[in-house]
């Protein structure tokens, strides 16, 4: 035998060993269909979930409770995107029929945002299974709260099937939401990436903001903190048209509230949804220079030009970056957008970013008007980001107490 077969013998063997070691993390849908079938026995079910609803064996929770014996599957509620995740963000959606299941689906973004006494009549359980992103301005979370709400109202069970902080279930950053700033994507004062897991979530949001609804959340099995969604062998599903890839979480958190402005681009319109900050009036090779001039730590930014192809700057010449994140073990993405925010006030204070009628949702993506204030009279990245500690302190010690993992 050759060196080369050798090293391609001892390279497989390496890898079949690395594969064998990966054991899947079983997701909430699969310990319910395993060991947990006894909690929806001889029930009507509604099921709140999306084209993220899959088992580990990708069926779909909704195929998979349709055909459960002893169990009605009565009726389906869509978020924002809608059951099947075909819908713009922030796109009404009416209800249907499902035409798979022929099983009524009520919309639960646009003119109702929770299920009525009506939708539920047929109902005797509410079920949630729907994949989060792990930051604040995303509004499935807050979906599952109002419907735990209405679960509440009806006085019926609330069943969370819990899935993967795909960021992880240690990182915890940026301002707590504040009151006044409360919205459909931040309902509670909570961090920006707040490192808990949907159920988790749910067993905060249900005792600390006085939901009381009769909860259950059916944990996984195998899920551990420091795990990021590549670890746990779990199949990626786009959770909304801009979060096409599990890495696309990180790059949401990094930069979806300067989006917000729009101000600069963020990279919708292009292939990589949220990795690009750019506009006409930035000069590319400055403001990269800027940025990693500036040695935030795991995140290297690429000068370029481009034009997206959709959206609100589409067909435009723009300038700017493209944010490459290198290394999560280092990586804070509030950490870095505020200093991408900090690097465009310096290089551009004739272009005042925030004197736009988007201010507001700038604002409830944030939870604060503190950070533009912050940045105008000359704070530091550093002292903006320590003005967060006591709120995040107090977070975390009330976190404590709703952990499963």
């Amino acid at each position: 035998m050759n060196k080369m077969c050798l090293s391609v013998l001892m390279i497989c063997a390496v890898n079949s060993l690395l594969l064998c070691a990966v054991k899947p993390v079983r997701l909430g849908v699969d310990v319910l269909l395993s060991d947990k079938q006894a909690l929806l026995q001889g029930k009507r079910i509604g099921l709140i979930t999306n084209t993220t609803g899959l088992t580990s064996s990708h069926q779909t929770t909704i195929d998979a409770l349709h055909g459960l014996p002893g169990v009605r599957l009565t009726a389906l509620f869509g978020p924002e995107h809608g059951v099947r995740g075909d819908a713009d963000a922030g796109v009404p959606i009416e209800g249907f029929v499902d035409a798979r299941t022929g099983v009524p689906v009520y919309s639960l973004y646009g003119r109702v945002d929770k299920p009525t006494p009506e939708m539920l009549q047929e109902v005797d359980v509410l079920v949630y299974d729907i994949q989060d992103i792990g930051s604040r301005a995303y509004t499935y979370i807050y979906t599952m709260a109002r419907a735990m709400e209405a679960a509440k109202e009806k006085g019926i069970p609330f069943l969370v099937l819990d899935r993967p902080n795909p960021i992880d279930g240690v990182l915890i950053e940026g301002p707590v939401l504040e009151s006044k700033y409360r919205s459909g994507i931040g309902l509670y004062p909570i961090p920006f990436v707040y490192g808990m897991t949907v159920g988790e979530l749910a067993q905060f949001f249900n005792t600390e903001f006085g939901i009381h609804c009769a909860l259950t959340v059916v944990p996984m099995a195998g899920w551990q903190r420091s795990m990021r969604f590549a670890d746990t062998g779990v199949m990626w599903v786009p959770t909304s048209p801009h979060i096409p890839f599990p890495m696309s979480v990180w790059s949401c958190a990094t930069i979806g509230c300067l989006g917000e402005l729009h101000q600069v681009n963020e990279g919708v319109g292009m292939p990589g949804p949220f990795e690009y900050a750019g506009a006409p009036w930035i000069k590319a090779e400055e403001f990269a220079q800027e940025l990693n001039g500036r040695a935030i730590p795991g995140v290297f930014f690429r000068p370029l030009h481009y034009k997206p192809f959709y959206g609100n700057f589409k067909g435009l010449d723009l300038q700017g970056v493209q944010i490459h994140i290198l290394d999560l073990n280092v990586y804070r993405p509030m950490f870095t957008q505020i200093h991408i925010l900090s690097a465009l006030h310096k290089l551009y204070p004739q272009k005042d970013i925030y004197d736009t009628r988007r201010i507001d949702m700038f604002q409830k993506a944030i939870g604060t008007d503190q950070v533009e204030k912050q940045i105008k009279a000359g704070w530091s990245v550093e002292q903006i980001v320590q003005s967060w500690e006591a709120d995040l302190d107090k977070f975390r010690k009330v976190r404590q107490k709703y952990l499963i993992y």
